[in-house]
């Protein structure tokens, strides 16, 4: 009978999907799309895509140009794959492509694609935009955390110095990752995660799942006629990972609506609370809201900031000569008997350069989060159909020859007497956080967080590879997510270079 059932199913849709994807086909075929591949019938140029999108991408940008057209299911997609394609979609077109597609997972995780980032154009995604510049990522907000980010990035130093005088080899990966979990923990919800919160798995195995989710195509997103039978399981998955969360995040917002303490510094989930509670209401916050912009929060400010330290470190033991430059900068700045301050960080031009070439060679999110065009646009003589996604390339444009000197070399001078920031506003060849109305608001938080802990690892000790590994045997293979940290922890041995 089951088998009975699927056919009957399958004879049923395979017109259904022709006929959608036949229409589809001539409405625009006397309209000049961009260059790119034709793709099959219905599941268009899916094929061509494998465990690192973004490189494959890369190699089809090379031989179609920077605006290229490929039809990813029955999604018209346009991949944008230079600074200067770059600066047309998200500045000159930003307002046509000011939206996201809605997906199935973001649906089941994020109580309705509530979160700031998923959210479609409109007054709701307006109304977050502003509470979250204004209330929750500002630099008075941010920068009261700051006491807590040092006692944090204490208690890592205090551990890597006691594994320095054992000798001992530690998972610096790990232990990256374990600081900014509670940094962005007690920044978002006042305290430090409790793995018991979660019954079904480790916090970290939880949120690699939803990023996972979050960055692996969905067919039903896809080929709209499929969705409901959840062909790869991933509205499963979907619900699974966001039920879980749910009692977590229902916890925090109970104990803090019992626990009111004047006196200490309003982490995010007070500030929401008070934002709900207050008469006007603003915002139009409610509890869904609040749960979902609090595993948002967890989640990209967690993943993007240790991923981008985890590669710094790397980068930095296979080019010992930058390694050198960055120390004894630090050492004149700060010297040998201190640790580092948020405040010396404004002092430091070469570590800044060091960051930069960091972001350009490993951005934390390689293929920037999907747009979506509001109506039909011409752009460089190209029609771009209304509903289309669209996608950056961050990693390409960091790539390209145009622009950088021998692009595949770690060299970071190559920032001295440049204009190049991090924001994408004049200019678009170092994008790692997007730009326009869609850029990231947390890039100041991020920021701080990815340079104050790279800083410290940096000044306060050197770094040994285990086991007489040789630098051309360091692994640095990418993992596949929303983001691309990498594949293989990094095991170092810690060796302790202050005097105190």
């Amino acid at each position: 009978m089951a088998s009975l059932w699927i056919w009957t199913l399958i004879i049923t849709l395979v017109p259904v999907l022709a006929v959608t994807w036949l229409s589809r086909i001539g409405h625009n075929r006397h309209k000049k799309l961009p260059p790119g591949p034709k793709g099959f019938p219905i599941f268009g140029s899916l094929h061509l895509l494998g465990k690192l999108p973004h490189r494959d991408l890369h190699r089809l940008s090379r031989k179609y140009g920077p605006i290229m057209h490929m039809r990813l299911g029955l999604i018209p997609t346009i991949i944008v794959s230079s600074a200067d394609a770059a600066e047309l979609f998200l500045k000159t077109y930003d307002h046509v492509f000011a939206s996201r597609p809605r997906t199935q997972v973001t649906k089941h995780m994020f109580y309705g694609s509530k979160n700031f980032g998923f959210s479609p154009q409109g007054p709701y995604w307006r109304s977050m935009r502003k509470m979250c510049t204004l209330e929750l990522l500002s630099t008075q907000k941010v920068g009261s955390f700051r006491s807590m980010r040092r006692e944090e990035l204490g208690l890592l130093v205090d551990f890597l110095k006691e594994a320095a005088e054992k000798h001992v080899v530690v998972n610096l990966s790990s232990k990256i990752y374990c600081v900014v979990r509670d940094m962005t923990c007690l920044m978002v919800f006042g305290k430090k995660y409790d793995e018991s919160a979660l019954e079904a798995r480790a916090f970290e195995a939880a949120v690699q799942e939803v990023v996972q989710l979050v960055a692996t195509p969905n067919l039903g997103d896809l080929i709209p006629w499929v969705a409901g039978l959840d062909l790869q399981g991933l509205n499963r998955r979907a619900k699974s990972v966001g039920k879980m969360f749910d009692g977590f995040l229902e916890r925090i917002v109970e104990e803090h609506l019992v626990c009111k303490d004047e006196n200490k510094t309003k982490d995010f989930v007070d500030v929401l609370l008070g934002l709900m509670s207050s008469q006007n209401n603003e915002y139009q916050i409610d509890r869904s809201t609040i749960k979902a912009l609090i595993l948002e929060m967890l989640i990209t400010a967690m993943d993007t900031s240790a991923t981008v330290i985890e590669w710094a470190i790397p980068e930095l033991i296979k080019h010992p000569e930058a390694m050198k430059k960055m120390q004894e900068e630090l050492e004149k700045v700060v010297g040998l008997n201190r640790r580092v301050e948020e405040s010396d960080l404004g002092h430091l031009e070469y570590f800044d350069m060091v960051v930069k070439e960091i972001l350009r060679l490993h951005p934390p999110v390689p293929l920037l989060v999907p747009h979506e065009s509001l109506k039909d646009c011409i752009i460089n003589g190209f029609h771009i159909p209304k509903g289309s996604r669209m996608m950056v390339n961050a990693w390409t444009i960091g790539q390209d020859p145009n622009v950088w000197n021998d692009p595949q070399k770690f060299f970071p001078e190559r920032f001295i007497g440049s204009q190049v920031d991090l924001k994408g506003k004049d200019n678009f060849q170092l994008i790692p956080f997007g730009s326009g109305r869609r850029g990231c608001p947390g890039i100041q938080m991020g920021l701080t967080m990815i340079c104050l802990v790279l800083a410290e690892l940096v000044h306060c000790f050197d770094w040994k590879l285990p086991n007489d590994i040789l630098l051309a045997e360091l692994d640095m293979t990418e993992n596949f997510g929303l983001t691309c940290p990498r594949i293989q922890d990094l095991m170092l041995t810690p060796i302790y270079r202050l005097h105190n």
